[in-house]
């Protein structure tokens, strides 16, 4: 497939990603796991390479690839390891909004940091403000030349790592979504401060945690686009995170059914390997089955990405298939290893407790079915 859609280069730079990941992050993926922490130094190997600007525009400093092939690349990476790709990939999102919605000048500063280096963080899940983002109870009050941000956000992706954050905000509550506002807020600014890493059912090397915002200030040239324009940000960005998602499933299903189909040729019963027994390779065929045709959903919403089109319910109907099928996957790959799909030792157990995350973050999958339907019956 891959040689039918992509060039040479692309090809030749997925190869290099892939041997990277075997070599640096496959031998430590499991020990970082259980100690839950991030592998910083192989993180910063990661970077040196370049493999956390994937998608930042030439102009910047970045990869500039396009969004498919970016959505391969993150592929490949999460068939080895999704907690690691999280965190180099993190900030994708954050970026866009800020080439969406930022001046020549943010661009250029906020790209400069984050090619050299910088963590970002989004800030936009609270309390009670999850799928219903226009819920956001946070506020963005106008001081003269600044805004003072008050608020706390909970899961932020890399938020105890984060060197800055783009913070969405109510900037008028008698508006509601149309009265939300985003800002680049930087991490060290008086009044910031990072709640306990969450300790989470799955991807425990990704960092998580809430963040406070306590009568922060930030200079008015830190809001990004116009004031009370931060809600059409975000959905502006919300298919291209459902599809990058979707891959990131599809990597991690693509993962379990490698170790399955390996494990199933060298596990022997009844006087043969499982795997010529018919009950597995159904397993194998149904397991195969959903993840390539989840692949190919989250390949046909990247290509629309790229072109321009609309996208929203390819997007939903992508992150939908991908997350649900993923999760069936490795539920199947953790069946067919039996009693040692269960146990730490073997890679199952991790992908397992990893999958459950897919049908969660970046819009719950009954909001993805909420988006499939209403724009079915438009």
């Amino acid at each position: 497939m891959k040689q039918y859609l992509l060039t040479e280069d692309q090809i030749s730079f997925i190869d290099m990603v892939k041997d990277f990941f075997a070599k640096e992050v496959l031998p430590i993926r499991a020990e970082y796991d259980e100690k839950e922490e991030v592998p910083m130094e192989v993180i910063k190997k990661a970077m040196d390479m370049g493999l956390h600007i994937l998608d930042i525009p030439e102009e910047y400093g970045g990869a500039g690839l396009d969004f498919l092939t970016y959505v391969m690349l993150v592929e490949e990476m999460c068939k080895v390891d999704d907690a690691f790709t999280s965190i180099l990939n993190a900030g994708s999102i954050a970026c866009k909004v800020v080439e969406l919605g930022g001046t020549e000048e943010q661009k250029n500063m906020f790209y400069r940091k984050v090619v050299e280096g910088a963590f970002v963080g989004m800030c936009i899940t609270e309390a009670d403000a999850g799928s219903d983002v226009s819920a956001i109870a946070a506020t963005a009050v106008r001081d003269g030349g600044e805004y003072v941000i008050d608020g706390t956000k909970l899961f932020v992706s890399n938020g105890s790592l984060a060197d800055h954050y783009i913070v969405f905000a109510s900037t008028d509550k008698s508006k509601g979504s149309r009265g939300i506002s985003a800002f680049i807020v930087d991490a060290d600014l008086p009044g910031v401060s990072r709640g306990k890493r969450e300790s989470k059912l799955g991807c425990h090397a990704g960092d998580t945690c809430a963040v406070t915002f306590d009568h922060v200030r930030v200079p008015a040239g830190n809001l990004l686009g116009k004031e009370n324009e931060g809600f059409k940000l975000t959905m502006q960005t919300l298919d291209r995170g459902r599809v990058k998602v979707a891959a990131m499933a599809v990597g991690l299903a693509q993962g379990a059914l490698d170790y399955a189909v390996s494990y199933a040729k060298e596990r022997v019963q009844f006087g043969q390997p499982i795997c010529r027994l018919q009950g597995v390779q159904f397993m194998l065929a149904d397991m195969e089955a959903a993840v390539e045709t989840a692949r190919q959903m989250v390949y046909h919403a990247a290509a629309l990405i790229d072109s321009g089109m609309p996208c929203s319910r390819a997007a939903s109907i992508a992150k939908l298939t991908a997350s649900d099928n993923c999760m069936k996957v490795c539920t199947d790959a953790v069946q067919i290893l039996g009693g040692y799909g269960l146990c730490r030792e073997y890679p199952v157990e991790r992908f397992f407790r990893n999958a459950k995350t897919y049908q969660i973050v970046e819009g719950t999958n009954q909001i993805q079915r909420m988006v499939i339907g209403r724009d079915l019956c438009r």
